[in-house]
């Protein structure tokens, strides 16, 4: 996954596999068919611990607000100084594979609809809690935070500091919640 993520999938070479993996050639064809099968594999790890964190953060044990709060504060978190020049392997591959392969795109869509849905319920919580600000209707605002926090995975290459990238979250949350 680190492979792929730093040099990109058309960037990825065999030999960088290989020495990644510690598989000679037969192994890694054994193992995982090829370098396109690795990728999804890699990419579904990498989606599978995104949405395992954010059922975490949003799940229905956490006060809606809270969990919000805490989803925003680790995009916050991984989009400032080192880690958001890294960036984002999902936004990464979004862009240089999705509208070319139809394995990717799936995957790529599927993540932003299950980010968006889990969003959208603890929104739904806070609404029946009576913590949204009138007129916000949870699905519209979850779309809303979604293309923020994506959007901040690539202003993040540019090495915006953090409490920047905080005040922004936070000023954009205060605008749904009373």
């Amino acid at each position: 996954m680190g492979v792929f993520w730093s040099r990109g999938y058309h960037g990825t070479a065999l030999p960088d596999l290989l020495r990644a993996t510690k598989l000679s050639r037969g192994s890694l064809y054994a193992a995982f068919g090829d370098k396109h099968a690795l990728f999804l594999r890699a990419l579904d790890r990498y989606i599978a611990d995104a949405l395992a964190r954010m059922d975490v953060e949003l799940g229905p044990r956490r006060a809606p607000i809270d969990g919000l709060r805490t989803f925003l504060a680790g995009y916050v978190e991984r989009t400032s100084g080192a880690s958001g020049r890294r960036g984002c392997l999902l936004v990464a591959t979004a862009m240089e594979l999705a509208g070319h392969d139809g394995d990717v795109e799936a995957r790529v869509g599927g993540f932003f609809k299950a980010m968006e849905a889990r969003v959208a319920s603890a929104l739904a919580r806070a609404k029946a809690a009576g913590e949204l600000a009138a007129g916000v209707e949870p699905a519209s605002a979850a779309r809303i935070l979604v293309c923020f926090v994506e959007g901040l995975r690539v202003v993040g290459k540019t090495g915006p500091t953090r409490t920047t990238s905080q005040a922004t979250a936070d000023a954009l949350l205060d605008r749904f919640i009373k």
